[in-house]
């Protein structure tokens, strides 16, 4: 089983994904997470090395998580790459949930500053909607998690997953 989660900045992504492969005893990787492990802060490497720098190490991550199994959460940003976008809809084992989330419910998640492209909520609302045709076409589940405890989402989501074999993407 492979799960992919995508979303905008502060949906979840990372929180709910560990509880979903908790859930399902299966492995979580965090893509952001194998980028900072190998390439220090996020923000840091946008500063100094630039966004484009960035999104080739977020390349390179996405390929080594989509090499295995589990649920795998993406950076926001990870399917704007059009390889990116290529794997995930030529792989019929990979179903891709959108996580998505109202801004309301972001503005206090926006003050941790490990979000780069995001520095208030008009930036984060640009951004999404930039996004926003490219995270549907690509999922399989939409789910908002914006007024929903993690239990209640990561429930769901793994309700869909174990009743929806890989086959029957859309």
């Amino acid at each position: 089983m492979r799960i992919v989660l995508i979303g905008p900045p502060a949906a979840g992504k990372t929180r709910i994904g560990k509880r979903l492969a908790r859930d399902l005893g299966v492995k979580f990787t965090d893509t952001d997470v194998m980028i900072v492990a190998e390439n220090g802060p996020i923000p840091q490497i946008f500063a100094e090395q630039g966004e484009p720098y960035f999104r080739s190490l977020e390349r390179e991550q996405v390929m080594k998580a989509l090499a295995g199994d589990g649920i795998i959460a993406f950076g926001g940003g990870a399917v704007m790459d059009p390889a990116t976008q290529a794997d995930l809809e030529s792989d019929s084992d990979t179903r891709v949930v959108l996580l998505d989330v109202h801004a309301d419910v972001v503005r206090e998640r926006l003050s941790n500053g490990k979000r780069p492209l995001v520095t208030s909520i008009e930036s984060w609302q640009s951004l999404v909607d930039s996004r926003r045709e490219t995270y549907e076409r690509l999922a399989d589940f939409m789910i908002d998690t914006s007024h929903r405890p993690t239990r209640e989402v990561a429930d769901e989501i793994a309700d869909w997953a174990r009743t929806r074999p890989s086959e029957e993407r859309k």
